[in-house]
């Protein structure tokens, strides 16, 4: 399936799932309220049609101007007259709170929601569609529709819960002739939380401060890389960066956002360098990059995206609550507008990539732009499928993984194989935050097409000079940081191997231990209950019940004493056999239960699944 595809099926079954959080509790209540209002109706002219024709003191005209009064204006349409000869019978039956009178509330709430919804789905396909044309009208679009949406998000979940109130009461009152004190409790706690959430995630605020893995490099670390720096800015006619951070990264960027390197943090105009790409690139080469990644400073893209960033973070961070939350009046046609907004930007930043490449091509050579571009494609996609190689390992990697020795003597070899030229053929450049267009797109852009079999010869080339050279501390900085990446990636390889072994032997048991330990849970009476990686070991249990006899499980908490039922994938007489276990006593670490529960079962279905595909 395309992506093309994939993303208009998605955009669909967002778009519907949007028009239900919006139409389907004001429909049904505006369908049930006339619904109601009609019956009431034709029991009211039924009955006054009866005491009209029976009234001996009323003549035949009377009668029928009366009963036409009465079909003329019903209860349902008696409140909304100011018939002033009509008062006694108005303030009969549409006194404040009286049934006909919720009816009535209950049928403009609803109508009124429902023009709401329309006009804030036409608002937001308007706010998305205006995000297309440029950053300026990106940044307003997103201001506006944020604000617009929470605010209106907000007094569309308060009058959708007020209905649901409504309804939990009148739809079995009316339909059943009685109703349910429990139904109504838990649709008022239901639309409490959901109203709390909504507006208490409104001012929760996000943490902005990017951590980069990097370190600051001082002009006097590298006095010709920062003087070169300042020679493209001045070409380019913007201003240099404040800082530069080199790191061990497969990417370069550029940003005006805080940045916390190495605990300090920095503030204007920062460039990320990679140390490993500058050891590959030529110094022209790396100068095109350079250039590109200034054109951003000097196209506004960077400031853009320092004040839109914390933004969309906030945003992001409010959709996630409403998710967990379970607020669909919200979640839904917030997610409408950010995946119209996500499309509008990433065809922004399409276009900003190739701005910026052919900038670069301008101020240094086209050739250097697409040599640069290859280099890096390589580089990245070797050294992701080197990591992922390493990661994919069922040993525990010693004190040194050692990636990038792999990555130096493998990239030359790589890069003549045919499987080189599989990959490269839809490869790209890998950036931080944006999705950069494919290699070859970026290429014709600048009108240097490199031919896909001298991919490899590009790739093999040694510069005669790099800018790598020019920095003092390189050496000591890679060594720093390919020693505290790989720790990382040590450690988390060893969880997932946590994950995978069952285990076979007491080197795996130990590790698997390590992560998952007996955990146990105190009853009444002296009793407990384990969870080990093996599976429960039961209360007046020695042994544990295997993970492998767990089909499904429910936990049932209970006034005196919770239950544990155990379904096993062996089948009975009646059905799938099942153990339930009395648990009293474990009411204050329930929920501490539950979780190791459902995080020893998760580890042992995983570690079935891996074996699964051994």
């Amino acid at each position: 399936m395309s992506n093309g595809l994939s993303l208009k099926k998605d955009l669909a079954k967002i778009l519907l799932y949007s028009l239900l959080s919006l139409f389907l509790i004001p429909a049904f209540t505006y369908w049930f309220s006339q619904h109601v209002e009609n019956k009431q109706d034709e029991k009211f002219l039924s009955f006054v049609s009866q005491q009209i024709d029976t009234d001996s003191k009323l003549s035949a005209e009377e009668k029928f101007q009366q009963q036409e009064f009465f079909r003329l204006y019903p209860p349902s349409k008696i409140c909304d007259s100011n018939i002033a000869e009509a008062a006694s019978y108005r303030e009969r039956v549409c006194a404040r709170y009286s049934d006909n009178w919720q009816f009535i509330m209950a049928k403009k709430v609803s109508a009124w929601t429902i023009v709401g919804g329309v006009v804030l789905l036409i608002s937001v396909l308007l706010l998305g569609a205006f995000a297309f044309l440029n950053e300026k009208a990106q940044y307003l679009s997103f201001v506006t529709g944020w604000r617009v949406l929470t605010l209106s998000c907000t007094a569309g979940t308060i009058a959708q819960g007020a209905m649901l109130m409504w309804l939990s009461f009148w739809v079995t009152a009316y339909f059943m002739n009685r109703y349910s004190i429990k139904l109504i409790g838990v649709a008022v706690i239901f639309v409490a939380i959901a109203v709390f959430y909504v507006i208490v995630s409104i001012f929760k605020r996000v943490n902005n401060n990017h951590q980069i893995q990097g370190e600051l490099i001082s002009e006097q670390a590298a006095p010709g890389l920062w003087q070169r720096i300042r020679d493209l800015a001045a070409r380019l006619k913007t201003a240099a960066p404040d800082n530069i951070v080199a790191g061990i990264d497969a990417n370069f960027f550029v940003t005006e956002s805080p940045l916390n390197v190495s605990g300090r943090s920095l503030r204007g105009r920062s460039l990320f360098i990679s140390i490993p790409l500058l050891r590959l690139l030529s110094q022209s080469e790396a100068d095109a990059v350079l250039a590109h990644e200034l054109a951003h400073f000097r196209g506004g893209d960077t400031a853009n995206s320092a004040a839109l960033g914390p933004k969309l973070a906030q945003y992001d961070q409010y959709c996630f609550e409403m998710r967990s939350a379970h607020v669909p009046t919200v979640f839904y046609l917030m997610c409408l507008y950010r995946m119209i907004f996500e499309i509008a930007s990433a065809r922004n930043s399409r276009d900003r990539e190739f701005l910026a490449d052919r900038i670069a091509a301008k101020v240094i050579a086209p050739a250097a732009v697409t040599y640069s571009l290859i280099k890096i494609a390589a580089y990245a996609n070797y050294r992701n499928e080197i990591e992922n190689q390493l990661f994919s390992r069922n040993e525990r990697h010693g004190a040194s993984v050692g990636i990038a020795q792999f990555v130096a003597s493998g990239l030359h070899p790589y890069a003549r194989s045919s499987a080189f030229i599989d990959t490269m053929k839809h490869a790209s450049v890998p950036h931080p935050y944006d999705s950069h267009p494919k290699m070859t797109e970026r290429m014709k852009n600048v009108g240097h097409v490199i031919a896909e079999a001298d991919y490899g010869a590009i790739v093999t080339s040694v510069p005669a000079q790099t800018w790598a050279a020019d920095i003092q501390i390189a050496d000591e900085i890679e060594a720093r940081l390919w020693t505290s990446y790989e720790e990382d990636f040590s450690q988390a390889h060893e969880h997932s191997l946590a994950y995978r072994y069952e285990p076979a032997n007491e080197e795996e048991q130990a590790l698997v231990l390590r992560y998952f330990p007996p955990v146990e849970f105190s009853l009444s009476e002296g009793k407990a209950i384990q969870v080990t990686y093996a599976g429960w070991i039961l209360p007046d249990e020695t042994e544990p019940l295997a993970w492998d006899r767990v089909d499904t499980y429910e936990y049932e908490d209970g006034m005196l004493s919770d239950t544990l039922t155990i379904k096993h994938p062996e089948k009975g007489m009646l059905g799938a056999k099942s153990t339930k276990v009395k648990l009293a006593g474990i009411k204050k670490v329930r929920e501490e239960f539950k979780n190791v529960s459902g995080h020893y079962w998760h580890r042992h279905q995983v570690m079935r699944h891996q074996q699964a595909l051994q």
